[in-house]
This record gives C-alpha cells, sequence and structure tokens, in this order.
C-alpha cells in the first residue's frame, strides 16, 4: 500500500482541492502529475535504471534514469530533486540541485493496467546533465525501486526503443534523442 498523498487534478492539469493517496487516485483513475528525468553524463550517455521485478507495472523493464509522483504541497523540481536523490542517489559530495534542471516540455498519458490501476498522467520532463563524470559505482539504487543501472549511448536507447526493451515514453525518447543530437 502507498500511502503518498497527491493533489488530483482535472483533465486540464488544474489543481481540484482533493488530496488523495496514490493508490486511491490509480484504482480511481484520476488525473495526477509526475515528474521524468533523464540524467546525462559528460559523454553524452544516458543513465537507464532497471525496475524492480516487484512494481505493479513495467516490472524489469528499463526506464528512463528517474521517474515519480509529485507529492501534494511540491513543485515539479523539488519532486525531481528528491526522486533522483530517493532512486539513484549519486555519491558526488553533494545533492541535485534544482537550478541544474532543465525543463523540457510536458505531456499527458491515460493508460489503463488493470481494473484498479488506472494512470491519468500529466508528466513534467526535465534534462539533468552532469558535466563531471559520473562513475557508475558511485550510484546507489534505491533496491524497492530498481534492480540495475546503466548508461547508454543514443544508439543504444534506439536500439532498446525498436526492441521494446525499455518503458514506452515515446513523446520523452524522441525530444531526448533530439536534444542529444545537438550535442
Amino acid at each position: 500500500m502507498n500511502n503518498e498523498l497527491i493533489d488530483v487534478l482535472d483533465e486540464n492539469g488544474i489543481k481540484t482541492g482533493e488530496i488523495l493517496s496514490r493508490d486511491e487516485i490509480h484504482k480511481k483513475g484520476l488525473w495526477h502529475r509526475s515528474i521524468v528525468v533523464a540524467i546525462i553524463n559528460n559523454k553524452n550517455e544516458i543513465l537507464l535504471q532497471q525496475r524492480s521485478e516487484k512494481k505493479e507495472k513495467n516490472a524489469s523493464m528499463w526506464d528512463i534514469s528517474v521517474a515519480g509522483h509529485i507529492s501534494t504541497g511540491q513543485d515539479a523540481l523539488s519532486a525531481a530533486a528528491r526522486e533522483i536523490n530517493e532512486e539513484v542517489s549519486i555519491s558526488l559530495g553533494y545533492n541535485v540541485d534544482i537550478k541544474s534542471f532543465r525543463y523540457m516540455f510536458s505531456y499527458r498519458t491515460m493508460q489503463k493496467f488493470s481494473d484498479d490501476f488506472i494512470e491519468n498522467q500529466f508528466y513534467d520532463f526535465f534534462i539533468l546533465r552532469k558535466e563531471n563524470d559520473i562513475d557508475i559505482k558511485d550510484i546507489k539504487m534505491q533496491e524497492s525501486e530498481v534492480q540495475a543501472i546503466k548508461f547508454v549511448s543514443i544508439n543504444e536507447l534506439i536500439d532498446m526503443i525498436d526492441k521494446n526493451t525499455i518503458v514506452d515514453r515515446k513523446p520523452i525518447y524522441d525530444e531526448l534523442i533530439n536534444y542529444l543530437h545537438r550535442y
């Protein structure tokens, strides 16, 4: 049971004033907001995480660096920094600074995974580019959420998309690939 409290939104992304647990929101299929962050190293590679086999959706699939819900009372940047520090804490002697994020765009999705798990979600997509080297062994994974991590090149990412071995986030991957080709 996940009791994280989340703001309920209308179909336009406006807060309704209602606050419910994550489980209730998904069970009722109510609109809410999440963040997605692509962490890019100095070699222009993207950090991917393999989702835990215990996750309720997309278990054991590879996914973008970090994704998570925006809790009640939080803004998207604070949620992005929190999720990075929770899921793939990077031991570089400092916490992630919200000024380091580059906002890319927002979009919404509607997916039904089961009768008790409907995801009507607005996503805010950010890129976090680290100019100093990130050593994979310096990254601590949240084992309840993540079972493996790796850096991949643009071509490896495209190959994973083509083979459906990565969570379907087409709008994000399209924008990310365009962004990476500019560097």
